[in-house]
């Protein structure tokens, strides 16, 4: 009895890990949504303050980061596959704690304050892996499954996508399926989710966008939208990847040792991205590219091309920050320019093309990429045409960054342990 007991005692910590991932998603949701509106009220009023205030904020969020929450840069999904993969507690603890977490969250709003081009999606899979690992304490045999779990559930909590959230958990953070664990993830994501309905009510992240390809023609906007899709998200992957790693030559090694000059002078690049795209190229994306959906309107031709850039110089600056939202509005923006070349195609189907090719391309996660975004428009008519562009921008990606972004910058975190433990 007593050993069933324990048992239940474990689970139940477990479920309620769950539901303060839920909580803290909602929490980050709120928030961030509120600094960006503060943000868009600022430049409202001083659109050229931006080239002030953004450098400053994201060289502030480097200072802080290096100062007081190391391991927090950046989405946070590589840190959480890399405390995964090590089995060491003490090094563990340094990718994946309360400490980190509270950080993550902090220094993630103060990127949106000061118009960065980033998500709050990623850092809550850290945030959520981070919980997930304290409440392992009570079970340490379990803490790789159980940051697993908070990962997943984070992702769930995020996007109100509960499927996607266990895909993610199988598909990119684990690259594997875990008996063991899949329970542990599946009650992680209902208890997250729960949370999440219980909060803010059942919602679908860009709204409900009922459509699909009709005329015969515009089916190869699929294979088109795949192609461009995968290789500009698989060129984005390898500038941010040799970005972390170090430019060459002396002006790299230069910037690589003064951290809090390179993020101010990428600062600097977003502030111009944005005042070149009108003020739409800072934050999320999230509203642009869910008024396009819901109205049908194709969003401006550079939008795409600026929103790229100002995710790259933001993913490279090393703020904490998710790439997964701005990715998303970066392949709408593909999806919206591949409109004008498909005119007899809704508007609202070429953007999901897009958006899912752009994405399959970024974390070379295809079956992740279908389903958070199939999950994400509430859209099930056009699931073979998404699955398809899906698959081929994953394809397309891989012949220019033959890894994940996610899997390659978490080998930075492993190989520096190892580095730790020889010496």
């Amino acid at each position: 009895m007593r050993v069933t007991s324990a048992h239940w005692q474990r689970r139940a910590i477990f479920l309620l890990g769950g539901v303060v991932v839920g909580a803290s998603a909602m929490l980050l949701a709120k928030t961030a949504d509120w600094v960006q509106e503060a943000f868009a009220m600022f430049v409202g009023h001083w659109r050229y303050g931006a080239l002030v205030v953004t450098p400053l904020g994201m060289a502030l969020s480097v200072y802080l980061t290096h100062r007081y929450f190391q391991n927090s840069q950046g989405s946070g999904i590589p840190q959480a596959i890399a405390a995964r993969q090590l089995t060491d507690q003490t090094e563990r603890s340094k990718l994946v704690s309360m400490r980190i977490a509270v950080g993550k969250i902090l220094l993630t709003l103060l990127g949106l304050l000061c118009g960065a081009s980033a998500g709050r999606e990623g850092p809550t899979v850290q945030v959520g892996a981070s919980i997930m690992f304290a409440a392992g304490r009570w079970s340490p045999r379990r803490q790789p499954g159980l940051v697993l779990a908070g990962a997943a559930a984070g992702v769930a909590a995020a996007f109100n996508t509960p499927l996607a959230g266990i895909v993610f958990g199988i598909e990119e953070m684990s690259r594997s399926f875990e008996v063991r664990t899949s329970g542990l993830i599946i009650s992680a994501v209902i208890a997250a989710g729960l949370t999440t309905l219980g909060l803010v009510g059942n919602y679908t992240y860009f709204g409900t966008t009922p459509t699909m390809l009709a005329n015969g023609i515009d089916w190869l906007a699929i294979p088109i939208c795949g192609v461009i899709g995968g290789l500009a998200g698989g060129l984005f992957s390898r500038m941010v990847i040799v970005a972390t790693r170090g430019l060459p030559g002396p002006v790299g090694k230069f910037l690589k040792r003064r951290p809090v000059v390179f993020a101010l002078l990428c600062g600097f690049g977003v502030a111009l991205c944005g005042l070149a795209s009108g003020d739409m190229v800072y934050g999320t994306g999230y509203s642009q590219v869910r008024t396009a959906l819901e109205n049908g309107v194709p969003l401006p031709q550079s939008f795409g091309i600026l929103k790229l850039l100002a995710t790259t110089l933001t993913a490279a600056s090393g703020i904490p920050g998710g790439i997964f939202a701005p990715s998303l509005a970066v392949g709408a923006g593909i999806g919206s320019l591949a409109a004008d070349i498909f005119q007899s195609a809704p508007v609202p189907a070429m953007i999901i093309l897009g958006m899912v090719a752009y994405f399959a391309g970024v974390v070379q996660a295809p079956i992740t990429a279908f389903v958070i975004v199939t999950e994400m428009t509430d859209n099930h008519a056009m699931v073979v045409p998404v699955m398809c562009a899906s698959v081929i921008g994953y394809f397309c990606s891989r012949m220019i960054c033959r890894e994940g972004i996610y899997h390659a910058l978490a080998k930075e975190f492993v190989e520096g342990h190892e580095v730790v433990q020889r010496h």
